[in-house]
């Protein structure tokens, strides 16, 4: 946590509000007299976001120890005379330009680099692989590097660049009402840039606008704009000429999807020896992994290999966090196909555009690669596939295999089957991808409408009053910042809710009830509103990760209870509980070892990036029983006939002596297991936090559940599309079947619900 200070952050929040010229709801009114402001900070101090791991790498953490002074945002968008040397009623006109021009570029010529990847041994023994067995000449094998001449010559032009960060800026004022940027850690982004370190920024994939947005943040901060990894497929010959003289690395003509590149002979050489050329250049590289496949983390291992080759001393990652208010067309992920005619049309639609949510960007504090890559840094104990880890469960068997952690090489899908690479490389490779996508996902801000979003999805499915959900708005608030989790907003509590459900509107309904003085507000029945708002509850279910896996292994324990048809009362020595009759009484004791276990269990179906991969399991399953105890939703009950914890002296008694020459001695068999066990509680802020927890990870549990049914109906061996194909349709005709069945209950219960009122 770092002390806040006056940066104007709430007023620029204020401000975007405004925009929205929609008439105020009747609420308003009535809550007017209660009107409170959600601050982005505790107290008077800020989350300190995008610090180094203290295990993997330590040193990089000691050198920025002790600078985390806040220092403020950055509107990039918010261009006056203030941010130019000149002053006037001229200069008011053209700031814009004027601040452009007096950024600081970095140009980046193409020179001689052809012929160095040419002469590198990795691309000549590609080369010599890829010849026929009678031999080619030299110069019919180079004619085979043809197609990667334009990816090759990518340049950085500073006049280009000036006037495409000028254009950048126009456009994105129609898009966005604000691009706040986090200036926390550019001060260490320029002293590196300044010691000469190559820096390499890390994001998550969410849209193709954040391939433009971090070069643009570094560009107005003076920093060196970096060459972009963008897996676009460019038709356009004018499209890819610009790009390539912009920085921007795209995928071969030749391709369509960034696997199908991947799977060329020639392209992994030629683009390892294109990272390695320009990080000898001295130059920046920004990548992007995809949270869901995996994609791009083949460029992070190839920059893995050249430290390991020693073709490049060191790199410093910075993980980058961005965080959008809504999800529209301009930002969503769609096909990777861009031709001129798309890219006009989408300029043209930012015409007619009204300026409409926000951005926050975080840049995290930069490390070592090298140094997470020493020995005994960035340590996985055992990466054992996923059928290893759960057969013990399903046999019911207890094994020590159950605490290893979920082998992931699908995240590599073009080292998979490289022979250059042992398996403890793999292992290593994945273990930076993942503590990279796990980084960059603690990076990202919480925006209001995520936070109205995870409410209604996961809370109030039924509808929820307009002046609850303020009330919980301001809750969920205050349990992210303990969290340590950054806000991308700031103001009344009114003005951000009625904000949020502005931006909403398309897929939520708000319903006036006579009966009612406040308007009943719940999100649309249809599947395109549901993804919408999972989309934008992902941060917030990233940020409860803990507290979710430790609500559903108490639910697991719960139903076996239910199911059993036992005492509601669960004992762990194996005593027999009688048998229930008529409503259960949960008056429920769960033992720790049992919590444990299924937590455990759960640790190995969470998505990547959900946990840092240098924390083992078990320890993340002990961290997810705790998480429950401090937000109120276990109470720890000591076991009575245990001694008392502060009884130290019956401790010291009741020691077990050994004899040292025993080969199995350990100084843990002196020692008593606490036996702990807990209880059921409810949090008096939300009684029903264990079933809100519960139903955010409820959707990824039951899709590899119904994916694990429907592997009994496909027919296998099938290729990789159509059985995706198969698996996808299932999933939906599943979930239409549940969504149909679940609404007539809905109805009937709406039905007596109105039937009451009147």
């Amino acid at each position: 946590m770092v002390q806040e200070k006056n940066d104007g952050i709430n007023n620029n929040n204020m401000n975007l509000l405004r925009q929205h010229n929609k008439p105020a709801l009747s609420w308003e009114l009535k809550i007017k007299k209660k009107v409170r402001t959600i601050p982005s900070f505790l107290g008077n101090f800020r989350p300190a976001v995008g610090q180094c791991c203290h295990q993997c790498t330590p040193d990089s953490l000691r050198k920025n120890l002790g600078k985390n002074s806040f220092l403020g945002f950055d509107n990039l968008l918010d261009v006056s005379e203030t941010k130019t040397r000149y002053r006037g009623w001229l200069v008011r006109r053209l700031c814009c330009a004027l601040f452009v021009s007096g950024l600081k570029v970095f140009g980046s010529p193409a020179g001689d680099r052809m012929q160095r990847i040419c002469q590198s041994n990795r691309v000549r023994e590609a080369l010599a692989a890829a010849a026929h067995p009678e031999g080619e000449i030299c110069q019919e094998r180079l004619s085979r590097l043809t197609p990667f001449l334009p990816l090759i010559n990518t340049c950085i032009s500073s006049a280009l660049l000036r006037f495409t960060g000028w254009a950048m800026l126009k456009m994105f004022a129609s898009v966005f009402g604000s691009i706040q940027v986090n200036l926390n850690h550019l001060s260490a982004l320029h002293k590196a840039s300044r010691e000469g370190s190559l820096l390499v920024y890390v994001y998550l994939r969410q849209s193709s606008v954040d391939c433009a947005l971090i070069p643009l943040v570094l560009f107005c901060h003076n920093l060196r704009v970096p060459y972009t990894i963008c897996p676009l497929h460019v038709n356009s010959p004018f499209l890819r000429s610009v790009l390539n003289k912009l920085g921007v690395v795209l995928l071969p003509s030749s391709v369509s999807t960034e696997l199908d590149a991947e799977m060329e002979t020639l392209y992994s050489p030629v683009m390892t020896s294109l990272i390695g050329e320009l990080l000898h250049e001295g130059q920046a590289l920004s990548v992007g992994v995809s949270a869901v496949s995996g994609h791009g983390g083949q460029w992070l291992a190839r920059i893995r290999r050249l430290i390991k080759d020693g073709s490049v001393p060191d790199v410093s990652l910075v993980p980058v966090g961005i965080s959008y208010d809504s999800v529209t067309n301009t930002n969503l992920q769609g096909s990777t196909q861009v031709c001129l005619r798309s890219a006009l049309q989408w300029l043209w639609d930012l015409f007619w555009k009204k300026p409409e949510g926000s951005v926050r960007i975080h840049l995290g504090q930069p490390f070592s690669l090298k140094e997470m890559c020493e020995p005994g840094r960035c340590r996985v104990d055992k990466w054992l596939p996923l059928q290893n880890l759960l057969l013990p469960v399903i046999l019911n068997s207890r094994v020590d295999d159950m605490y290893g952690k979920r082998q992931m090489l699908w995240l590599l899908p073009s080292f998979e089957c490289t022979p250059e690479l042992s398996p403890s490389e793999k292992d290593v490779c994945v273990a930076i991808i993942l503590h990279l996508m796990f980084s960059a996902a603690s990076c990202k801000a919480v925006m209001s409408t995520s936070i109205v979003a995870s409410l209604l999805l996961h809370r109030y499915r039924k509808g929820v009053s307009a002046s609850t959900l303020c009330l919980d708005v301001a809750w969920l608030t205050e349990e992210l910042l303990f969290r340590n989790r950054d806000v991308g907003f700031g103001g009344s509590l009114v003005e951000v809710v009625h904000y949020s459900l502005s931006l909403l509107s398309p897929h939520i309904i708000i319903a006036a009830v006579p009966s009612r003085e406040d308007p009943l507000i719940m999100s649309h029945p249809s599947a395109a509103a549901a993804l919408h708002l999972s989309h934008l509850a992902q941060t917030v279910t990233h940020a409860f990760t803990l507290e979710c896996v430790g609500a559903c292994a108490v639910s697991a324990m719960l139903r076996e209870v239910v199911f059993s048809g036992v005492s509601s009362r669960v004992r762990t020595e194996g005593v027999e509980g009688e048998e229930v009759k008529d409503d259960m009484e949960f008056d429920v004791v769960l033992c720790q070892t049992e919590l444990t276990e299924r937590a455990l269990q759960l640790c190995h179906l969470l998505p990547p990036g959900s946990m840092p991969p240098c924390q083992s399991s078990q320890s993340f399953a002990l961290d997810a029983i705790d998480s429950l105890v401090r937000c109120g939703v276990l109470i720890t009950e000591e076991n009575p006939a245990a001694a008392p914890k502060c009884d130290f002296w019956k401790k010291e008694s009741s020691l077990k002596w050994t004899t040292t020459d025993d080969p199995y001695h350990s100084d843990s068999d002196c020692e008593e297991q606490d036996l702990w066990s807990y209880k059921i509680s409810q949090p008096s802020r939300c009684p029903d936090m264990l079933f809100f927890l519960c139903s955010m990870l409820a959707g990824h549990l039951r899709t590899l559940c119904w994916t694990t049914m429907a592997l009994d109906i496909v027919d296998t061996p099938l290729a990789e599309a159509e059985f995706v194909r198969q698996i996808h349709s299932h999933l939906w005709n599943t979930a239409n079947q549940k969504k149909q069945y679940y609404g007539e209950r809905v109805a009937r219960r709406r039905r007596h619900t109105l039937l009451l009122e009147h």
